[in-house]
């Protein structure tokens, strides 16, 4: 983050520079524009005498002069605006490392098999994006097939959402309508938030939409149990429909931010339904890349420079963790209490018949006779009835 904060410092510097030159280039030639319109004007309105043609070429040699000198001025200024673009490329080089090849491993996508799975990842991040025709330009020139099924939720997903951005409902709700049971077994409140913002597009209306609301009031009768209080609010809001609601205690129900708000609910709920992550796994890898490459750049800078080159042999491990944050836990991490050791998917964590949970490798070292005494608790039992509870 330090290396991001140079270099956003430097643009900085850029950008005030730009915006001081375009003002002082505005003003230098608007001042230029109207002294060349009022010699015109002079010249116009009172002609030209013999006797005024010194003045008047004096006159217009001093603006050609001053003409000039603007030019001049600003393509000094221009280039010394380019050394500081320069500089701006200068702490990229300074600061971040080109070469990473030495934290890479070399054969992670050698196999055809591999770049057929990574040809799959992009191409359903496309689809998630809504990139159609680049996705289909990709399948044809890397091979990949992607199945029908798989690329119809996505052309659905993208057109309602598209039709969100355009704040228009329509598709939203009927397909929230065809979903309702499922929604509703997520705990999902998108139908009556839907429903809810239909209800205040028509109150932004004005009065002349007070029947049509009213009416449309109707929908909310299924979810008036749990969502009691937000519907009271909009009911009241129609007192206040013949002076505007935006001149009335209920104009918070207008912000604009509702949009953007019911697009996400929309894609976090459309998500879960087809059993995705919210966002596209290439998304998460890249953002995870981002942050743990740092990190890994200086491990490998310091185990170089104290020549510890035996410590970190195999880069598909990492030599230490690395904490990317809440956002990237997608499933608790065990560690076994008595070899005090991370689980894996080859020693993953065994829940015993007391309850307690240990590693496998623990299991079969504590494991004397084909009996097993669990180290918490004095209870004798078959190792083979202890359960795997995860990978």
């Amino acid at each position: 983050m330090e290396q991001c904060g140079c270099v956003e410092r430097e643009l900085e510097k850029v950008l005030h520079r730009f915006v001081m030159y375009g003002h002082q280039s505005e003003e230098r030639l608007d001042e230029l524009l109207r002294s060349v319109c009022e010699i015109r004007g002079q010249l116009v309105a009172f002609g030209v005498q013999d006797g005024d043609l010194s003045v008047l070429s004096q006159t217009m040699a001093q603006c050609c002069k001053n003409i000039k000198e603007t030019v001049q001025m600003l393509a000094s200024r221009h280039k010394d605006i380019h050394g500081s673009v320069s500089k701006v490329g200068k702490a990229i080089d300074r600061n971040f490392d080109a070469e990473i090849s030495a934290v890479v491993a070399e054969t992670v996508w050698d196999t055809p098999e591999r770049q057929k799975h990574l040809s799959e990842t992009i191409v359903e991040h496309l689809y998630r994006q809504g990139m159609l025709s680049v996705a289909e330009d990709l399948c044809q020139e890397s091979g990949v097939v992607i199945d029908m099924s798989m690329k119809q939720p996505f052309l659905e997903l993208n057109r309602i959402l598209e039709a969100l951005r355009m704040q228009n409902l329509r598709p939203a709700l009927e397909w929230a309508v065809t979903n309702r049971q499922r929604l509703l077994d997520l705990n999902s409140s998108l139908e009556f938030k839907l429903h809810r913002l239909y209800f205040i597009s028509l109150l932004s209306g004005g009065i002349s939409n007070q029947m049509e609301a009213l009416q449309y009031a109707r929908h909310f009768q299924p979810f008036a149990s749990q969502h009691q209080r937000d519907i009271q609010i909009l009911m009241g809001s129609l007192v206040y429909l013949r002076h505007g609601i935006e001149n009335s205690p209920y104009r918070s129900l207008l912000e604009t931010n509702q949009w953007a708000e019911i697009c996400n609910i929309f894609t976090r709920d459309a998500c879960a339904l087809l059993g995705l992550s919210v966002e596209s796994p290439l998304s998460v890898s890249f953002a995870s890349g981002c942050m743990a490459l740092p990190v890994l750049m200086n491990i490998k800078q310091v185990i170089e420079q104290r020549q510890c080159s035996g410590v970190w042999t195999h880069k598909d491990e990492l030599p230490i963790e690395i904490d990317l944050g809440k956002k990237c836990w997608y499933h608790s991490v065990f560690a076994c209490p008595i070899l005090r050791q991370q689980t894996s998917e080859s020693n993953p964590p065994m829940k015993l018949i007391c309850g307690h949970v240990i590693s496998r490798d623990a299991l079969n070292k504590l494991t004397n006779a084909g009996k097993l005494k669990c180290p918490y608790c004095p209870m004798e039992q078959n190792p083979s009835h202890a359960k795997q509870i995860y990978f």
